[in-house]
């Protein structure tokens, strides 16, 4: 089967979260830059998993775009992903309401890390039908920077249990990291095209 109908419903699922996301956020009482300084921990949560949801969006696409069909493993896989994105909004809100203490940064963390490891195991299950050849194969090659992603977020939320301030910022590395889209995957579709 083709990649159409799993592509749009991922998207739309993507589109849910982000829409849940922005309505955690309450507007502030008061008519004066004071009355964001509250909500402030909400908004940056917001921002950086957005950015997070993004990250994601845009590899899905990429992923999608260098494979010519799916089968029922990689639906599996692919729903996979989207439950662990789905949790997002969840840590999300109670990160920001908790001023990033312990355990919320903790529990962000663990969902960040599990949407990692779920994107890899999309990865491979995609290899594993198109073959080691395949521009798929080629185009992630070892995922060094899949495999460091997971790493640091494991860092973080040990981290989160001595100085919940470093594990946001290592959350932000990853964001970061990501931030600049990954050309592996564009470009072996581009060679892909022109042979």
């Amino acid at each position: 089967m083709g990649t159409e109908r799993l592509q749009a419903f991922s998207d739309g699922v993507i589109a849910i979260i982000i829409t849940i996301m922005v309505l955690e956020m309450k507007v502030p009482h008061g008519d004066d830059l004071k009355a964001l300084w509250p909500v402030f921990p909400v908004f940056i949560s917001y921002v950086l998993s957005f950015i997070n949801i993004g990250i994601y969006w845009n590899n899905h696409h990429h992923l999608m775009f260098a494979v010519k069909h799916v089968n029922g493993k990689v639906l599996w896989a692919n729903t996979h992903l989207l439950f662990w994105l789905s949790l997002i909004p969840f840590t999300t809100a109670w990160m920001g309401e908790n001023n990033f203490t312990t355990w919320p940064m903790a529990l962000y963390g663990i969902v960040l890390l599990m949407c990692g490891i779920a994107y890899y195991i999309l990865q491979q299950t995609l290899i594993g039908l198109h073959g080691k050849e395949s521009t798929i194969a080629k185009a992630i090659g070892k995922d060094s920077k899949g495999i460091i992603s997971v790493i640091i977020y494991f860092i973080g939320i040990l981290i989160s249990f001595i100085n919940s301030w470093i594990a946001l910022a290592l959350y932000a590395l990853v964001a970061a990291i990501w931030l600049v889209p990954d050309k592996r995957i564009e470009k072996k579709v581009i060679a892909r095209e022109k042979d």
